[in-house]
């Protein structure tokens, strides 16, 4: 329940509007328009009735929030999209009610106006240091890798240790992430859908096959709601700063607080194998190294060896990143054939093997 105050509503209506409000009554919308009380409180999902004066004329209102929980409205976000979607289109539809604004309530009560925002914006600190993947980058030209790399690769290992250890019993959400996982823009079909026709080293009969095997795995995921837990959904060498040692920084957290631990675990390691791939054409050196370490290291600290069974589809959707000529443009056809029969030959497998990474590439 949002407690507000009256003359805050006043006041709100009265900048809409333009004009001098004044508030008659408000409460719940009820069928029967019976309304033995007032009310001072908005709950989610409910439609409000506000009677109001104009310049002595007599208006009515609806003010309504979006209810909370399934059918992808779990986050604040999702609800925020719904509402100013329809702000932006009610208007435009003849014989439509009309949207007069849409706003949001503050922390104190208070009610702001978004309904003249054209688009949205973040503003954040600036943090110092260097992106991951520079170390990464460094290995790959030299051969060489020394004990901080180690340090660095452990200390990632045991952050994804520590958030993952919160977990929330929420199935739907969990349900809601394997979904998004395929159908999301941003994940498998959404990169499957950025690659271009005609490329020699993938073609739709593949693409499809892919999908098709993604979806399997969808009604696996479906049955291990127990695994929700908190994560950074997007933990990759260009979202970590590091400073002096293995003193660092997230950015980008993305799609979501809650998920599948496996999204942190396959969206670091891949990298590993990546950037051995560029190197040698398979996992080995001082890659298979830091590879090994994060992985035995996480393993050991959770016990979590069910993340084995979960975490193909991830991969399958890191691959999809990694291989792609949008993201990648001057990869080798060799290298991403080898990250196209990784995909093919996880997305076929019920326990994924870390030992098995170079059969998973040939």
């Amino acid at each position: 329940m949002i407690r507000i105050d009256t003359e805050e509503l006043r006041e709100y209506l009265s900048s809409v509007l333009k004009d001098k409000v004044t508030i008659n009554y408000m409460g719940e919308l009820c069928k029967d328009k019976i309304r033995k009380k007032r009310l001072k409180g908005f709950g989610y999902g409910l439609p409000y009735l506000v009677e109001i004066d104009v310049r002595g004329k007599k208006k009515s209102l609806v003010l309504e929030t979006l209810k909370r929980g399934g059918f992808g409205h779990e986050h604040f976000s999702d609800r925020a999209q719904v509402v100013i979607w329809q702000h932006s289109t009610f208007n435009k539809l003849p014989k439509h009610v009309r949207s007069y604004d849409v706003g949001a309530f503050t922390k104190e009560g208070r009610l702001m106006s978004l309904g003249d925002c054209i688009e949205y914006f973040i503003l954040m600190e600036k943090v110092e240091g260097k992106l991951y993947h520079f170390d990464l980058d460094r290995i790959k030209t030299t051969n060489e890798s020394n004990e901080l790399d180690v340090r660095r690769c452990l200390t990632l290992s045991d952050y994804l240790v520590k958030i993952h250890a919160k977990k929330r019993a929420e199935p739907q959400l969990y349900i809601r992430r394997a979904r998004e996982l395929l159908g999301h823009g941003e994940c498998i079909m959404g990169l499957i859908d950025s690659y271009p026709s005609g490329l020699p080293y993938i073609d739709e009969k593949r693409l499809k096959k892919m999908e098709k095997m993604c979806i399997e795995w969808r009604y696996t995921l479906k049955k291990r709601s127990h695994r929700l837990s908190q994560v950074h959904g997007d933990f990759h060498p260009w979202n970590i700063i590091f400073r002096k040692g293995t003193d660092f920084t997230n950015l980008d957290r993305s799609r979501g607080e809650w998920g599948e631990p496996a999204d942190d675990l396959s969206s670091m390691s891949i990298n590993y194998i990546f950037y051995s791939l560029q190197v040698h054409g398979k996992l080995e050196g001082h890659f298979e190294r830091l590879f090994s370490r994060f992985w035995q290291n996480y393993i050991d600290k959770t016990g979590d060896y069910e993340i084995l069974e979960v975490i193909q589809p991830f991969f399958a959707w890191r691959g999809l990143v990694i291989a792609s000529p949008v993201w990648y443009p001057n990869l080798t056809e060799d290298v991403r054939i080898k990250i196209f029969n990784f995909i093919n030959n996880v997305l076929g497998t019920d326990r994924f093997d870390l030992k098995s990474i170079n059969s998973y590439i040939a």
